[in-house]
């Protein structure tokens, strides 16, 4: 990575330095990497859009909490709303929940008037960046003490980070005999082209701290983290030769864990998640996972409860939060956060009991992790996330385009603005994007190029003239894009289709066979290439749509015009 240059030629380093230099502070990036997304959770829960309430006396808390502890919370808060307990005034205290990931809880929070007035986030580091951000829109002068968004903060649960692994791939990474770090996983994973390993975008707590870990071992540090550390030259060379042999990146460890339950070994031989989940996972598979403890240390995520600093929450409110949070750290709910394999807060609380979950048993072990990494401050956060940019795989993704006359009016509108908010949402200048257009025919083809400004201004004319007509040449326009990604033949890179369609296939020349046959082919090679497909409305093709997505290793998804945007903001944290 020395010799790694930009676009224009401006050393890799110096680009760093600058964007460090210029960055607004606290701005989210949006992560990239492959897109193979659980479709299988159907029934998870979703984001919903509670009513803001403006009743004076109100004790209803609304609280926002990530999607990895959807069970945690869900029955925690259920136990607490039945105490039935009361304010001075008679009004009962309850809590209602609302699942938002990381990201959108801190966006939703900048807002004058959030829609909840409690968030609880996967790790502390969101809080930091929210009060940081906060502190940026609202100060009024250099010389002044810096406003909070947060008001108040309790932390219930707490769960190392760990490589999530087959109990024979561990021992193969030399588990069981020697410590295991990320210079072992990633050497395993440079010799053997089989071996898939992955973790979330930085988006999302356990690949954000996954990430950290990286830097604070390209530093050779344990604590005291700096700006200057992460932009040394030896330490980005590291964490790219480690980055570089990532199979996919995603969404959050939930949806990848759930996947990881379902295919077992055809999904991934290693997985970086939090170590609650390899106890959820071997308590109900017949397939155990075990937990590497990285020999360089490890960070944790420590599920905080945070009350919002707003004039628009109510005393009642305030104390419904307040009686929540004790209702958390009572011995018998901390016992209950146990029992579901996060580790107390209350250090009290013993974890190597024989009957603690967190035992060898179930694939983990209470004295570890030997070391803990310090959680550097926002601003080291901020750059380290940057830099993940510049250093994370890069990406080949042809976005497959359907302009079929079914198309026509809102849905293409739709269509333009998703794919826009899409191209908008890749930085870092090393990911490549090209575009095929199709209708009775594939009719044009925006080649693959480096996404810098210029690529970007003709991928957004393209899009503007994006126009509704004819029959619909599925087939044809997967076929072109494949091809012209088997021709790059890249495995340094994640090689992605993006199909998006609203119909049936009806006027292609390569038929469904020949089309599956090929994938077969030609991804049984060193530079797969996986396919998301997005159909909406009720002519959409799923049969088609799933039969070739599953082939190639991806998905598909069922999509509405409504919900369209949402989908290419997900896609957004994959590539």
């Amino acid at each position: 990575m020395s010799k790694q240059q930009s676009g224009n030629g401006t050393p890799l380093v110096r680009i760093l330095a600058i964007i460090v230099a210029v960055l607004v502070v606290g701005c989210f990036i949006c992560s990239t990497g492959v897109f193979v997304i659980n479709l299988l959770l159907d029934n998870a829960p979703t984001e919903s859009e509670p009513e803001r309430i403006s009743d004076p006396k109100s004790a209803t808390l609304i609280l926002a909490y990530s999607p990895e502890k959807a069970d945690l919370i869900t029955d925690l808060t259920e136990r607490f709303n039945d105490t039935r307990q009361r304010t001075p005034d008679g009004e009962r205290m309850q809590v209602q929940l609302v699942e938002m990931t990381p990201d959108r809880m801190v966006e939703a929070a900048l807002d004058a008037e959030p829609d909840f007035q409690a968030l609880s986030p996967d790790a502390s580091l969101w809080l930091d960046q929210l009060d940081l951000r906060w502190a940026d829109l609202h100060r009024a002068d250099a010389g002044d003490i810096a406003p909070r968004r947060i008001a108040d903060t309790v932390r219930y649960a707490v769960s190392p980070v760990v490589i999530a692994a087959w109990p024979e791939v561990a021992e193969e990474l030399g588990w069981g005999s020697q410590p295991v770090g990320w210079s072992e996983l990633q050497q395993r994973a440079a010799g053997d082209s089989d071996f898939r390993w992955s973790h979330a975008s930085t988006s999302y707590a356990s690949g954000m701290l996954a990430t950290l870990a990286e830097f604070y071992a390209g530093a050779g540090k344990t604590r005291g983290l700096t700006e200057e550390d992460v932009l040394a030259q030896s330490t980005l060379d590291y964490v790219q030769k480690i980055e570089s042999t990532v199979s996919f990146y995603g969404e959050n460890e939930a949806v990848a864990m759930e996947r990881m339950r379902q295919e077992g070994r055809d999904f991934l031989d290693a997985l970086i998640v939090q170590e609650a989940l390899v106890v959820q996972h071997n308590r109900n598979s017949k397939d155990p996972l075990v937990a590497i403890y990285p020999r360089e240390g490890a960070l944790w995520e420590d599920h905080p409860l945070a009350l919002l600093d707003d004039p628009a929450i109510t005393d009642n409110q305030r104390r419904t939060f307040r009686a929540f949070g004790e209702f958390l750290r009572t011995p018998e709910q901390q016992q209950r956060i146990l029992d579901q394999g996060f580790r107390p807060a209350d250090l009290a609380i013993p974890i190597d009991q024989a009957d603690s979950p967190i035992s060898l048993q179930n694939g983990v072990d209470p004295r570890e992790p030997q070391t803990t990494l310090q959680t550097p401050g926002p601003g080291v956060i901020q750059v380290v996330q940057n830099a993940w940019l510049y250093t994370k795989r890069p990406s080949n993704i042809f976005l497959v385009v359907d302009t079929s006359g079914s198309m026509e009016g809102e849905k293409l509108e739709n269509v333009r603005l998703a794919l826009s908010n899409f191209v908008d949402q890749i930085r870092g200048a090393r990911d490549r994007v090209g575009m095929v257009e199709f209708a009775g025919s594939v009719y044009n083809i925006e080649p693959l190029a480096l996404v810098d400004d210029l690529q970007r201004q003709r991928l957004e004319q393209e899009i503007n003239l994006l126009e509704a007509h004819g029959d619909t040449a599925l087939l044809d326009a997967i076929h072109a894009a494949y091809v012209r990604l088997q021709r790059e033949a890249d495995p340094e890179r994640i090689n992605a289709i993006v199909v998006l369609t609203d119909g049936l296939e009806n006027a292609s020349n390569t038929s469904m066979n020949q089309l599956l046959a090929e994938i077969r082919r030609g991804n049984a090679g060193d530079a797969p290439v996986i396919i998301f497909a997005i159909g909406y409305g009720d002519d959409a093709d799923f049969a088609t749509l799933n039969a070739i997505a599953e082939v190639s290793g991806g998905q598909a998804r069922k999509g509405s015009i409504e919900t369209i945007n949402e989908l290419y903001r997900l896609l957004s944290q994959y590539f």
